[in-house]
């Protein structure tokens, strides 16, 4: 892996007797796109906030960038939305963005960079109560984008959005890893996580459940068949994969083997007289894993 960008070591945060991030250990690659997993209240927004220094951590470690956080080094480095964007309504997106650069003394090169990449170039007069939601989501990542930082930490960017407002988004931030960034994006959206990221941590009540790459969390791909009559095609079935390998459910067979031994698992049910009506590659989706992993106690 490349070298990390973002390491944690039992990150930990309490409030009272309740500890809202629980020993989080998590690094996020340099150019890769990590998806930050959990229902809402799992501790995302809590770990965002102490990687970026708004919040100081109870226990453990966090370095960003080989900075602590909230260091001035590395705040010139990263670009952040957490819990939404800020800006003064009554002015135009060109204006807050550029009262922002102002302020980490940026000229108005960077402002106009910004603008272009999120797709609000034409619309950067308009004033920002006059945005739609998903505009004002985009001029959010604009405001994190100045400065062309390395990394982007945005919580929740798709929060709220239509679909077509969801597609756009996840398509920015695909071409904003694919420009150089690396992008630390929590999510609740496990469809978002399963499309985007290259990696995902899952967090539920304040723990980091895993931390693997989405096709090693879904595992392998088996095969599902549906043929009739099934008292010919099991046997069948069994004769080509093995017992172990084929599972007699309700709806049909299910097959623990690559998508390789379909051809010939076809061949075997019929030349049994049984008659094919299925054979597909069924692939756990990432909610199913999910919700696996937190015995269906998560909220979308």
């Amino acid at each position: 892996m490349k070298d990390s960008i973002v390491v944690t070591q039992g990150l930990t945060k309490r409030y009272g007797a309740h500890a809202a991030v629980d020993d989080v250990s998590m690094s996020v690659a340099a150019g890769e796109i990590y998806g930050f997993l959990g229902p809402n209240g799992a501790g995302k927004t809590t770990t965002l906030r102490m990687l970026v220094g708004l919040i100081r951590p109870s226990a453990g470690t966090a370095t960003v960038a080989g900075h602590a956080p909230g260091d001035p080094a590395v705040v010139r480095r990263i670009g952040v939305l957490i819990e939404g964007p800020g800006f003064y309504p009554y002015l135009s997106g060109r204006d807050n963005l550029r009262v922002l650069a102002k302020y980490r003394r940026l000229g108005a090169g960077d402002v106009e960079d910004a603008l272009d990449r999120v797709g609000l170039a034409d619309r950067a007069d308009d004033r920002f109560r006059t945005y739609s939601l998903g505009m004002k989501q985009r001029l959010g990542v604009g405001a994190a984008l100045l400065g062309r930082p390395d990394l982007l930490i945005l919580d929740e960017p798709t929060n709220g959005l239509d679909p077509q407002g969801m597609a756009e988004m996840r398509e920015l931030i695909t071409a904003l890893a694919a420009d150089g960034h690396t992008v630390l994006l929590s999510s609740h959206m496990l469809s978002e996580v399963q499309e985007i990221c290259d990696r995902v941590g899952v967090i539920s009540r304040g723990k980091l459940l895993v931390e693997s790459t989405v096709a090693e969390l879904r595992g392998a791909a088996s095969l599902f068949l549906r043929a009739e009559p099934i008292e010919l095609a099991f046997p069948a079935v069994r004769a080509v994969v093995g017992e172990r390998t084929a599972m007699l459910t309700a709806s049909g067979i299910r097959i623990e083997a690559g998508e390789g031994t379909a051809p010939a698992v076809a061949r075997a049910v019929v030349a049994a007289g049984a008659d094919l009506l299925e054979l597909r590659i069924d692939e756990k989706s990432l909610q199913e894993v999910f919700f696996e992993m937190t015995q269906l106690e998560v909220t979308t």
